[in-house]
């Protein structure tokens, strides 16, 4: 399969393109300005592209273009304008300790809890507060999408959404289900339940069994900052909490995998109650 050409000359490290390709790479607030994304690497811009993402651009590195022709295709069926860029660019825009091979813009702005609500009648929403580690959130999204959540609402003191690690470790599920930025968590917690959405929060002990709590529809799951959890003062906001029970002398679970096991045991119930009507 032959390659298709880019559609300009290489681009070097002062090209307009490059410039904002670096602030997207490093600059919350430039991503939030430009409402676009950063995309490193042919797997999650394939993902990408599987999930309909609006990509504006793709940067090849020097020689990238032939070595990966089948992401080349698909970016030019798809109407993405295709580039390259000089030797040594790629180095000084990524966030990897190894250079990915090529670089895509995609637009994406977050939803309003308004947008998301309706939603929950037939499903689960997964709410995150204050999750600092960006492996932790993408891979929440990642999990989320999975067992089949309608929407994410990502509150309180979180990393960037938009980060390139995020989207990286969200393996294209950042762009595959509704994702919400709310900054209070009280508040947002508040607007779910206002419109009948239970919300259950994960701690590490004390509350009721997963099979137990009603997670499968019209509910949220609330998971907590990695080091201090949920700050007591949401437990007002909350409608119960859930532990997971551990065996052995395991104590808890990182929050992303307690995420991943409440996500799927909402899944079961779900299916159990469509299975049973």
């Amino acid at each position: 399969m032959s390659a298709p050409s880019p559609v300009s000359e290489p681009y070097g490290l002062r090209h307009p393109e490059v410039r904002a390709l670096r602030e997207l790479a490093r600059d919350a607030r430039a991503r939030a300005d430009a409402g676009a994304c950063l995309l490193e690497g042919p797997r999650v811009i394939d993902a990408a592209l599987e999930r309909d993402a609006d990509l504006t651009g793709a940067y090849f590195g020097d020689g990238a273009v032939g070595a990966f022709p089948e992401i080349a295709t698909r970016l030019a069926r798809a109407g993405v304008p295709v580039h390259t860029l000089r030797e040594g660019v790629l180095e000084k825009v990524g966030t990897t300790r190894t250079p990915q091979p090529v670089l895509a813009v995609a637009r994406w702005s977050p939803q309003r809890i308004s947008d998301v609500v309706g939603l929950a009648d037939d499903g689960f929403l997964v709410v995150t507060v204050d999750v600092a580690d960006p492996g932790n959130l993408g891979t929440i999204l990642r999990g989320a999408e999975a067992a089949g959540a309608v929407a994410v609402v990502v509150t309180g003191r979180s990393v960037d959404v938009r980060s390139p690690k995020v989207v990286r470790a969200s393996a294209g599920a950042l762009f595959g289900l509704p994702v919400v930025e709310a900054g209070d968590p009280a508040a947002a917690l508040d607007g779910l339940r206002a419109s009948g959405v239970r919300a259950y929060a994960a701690v590490a002990r004390g509350g009721s069994a997963p099979a137990s709590v009603p997670l499968g529809r019209e509910s949220a799951i609330v998971v907590g900052n990695e080091a201090h959890g949920l700050d007591a003062a949401l437990m007002d906001h909350l409608d119960g909490t859930v532990t997971i029970p551990m065996a052995g002398a395991a104590e808890s679970l990182n929050v992303a995998m307690a995420a991943t096991v409440l996500c799927f045991e909402a899944a079961r119930q779900r299916a159990d109650a469509e299975a049973g009507e």
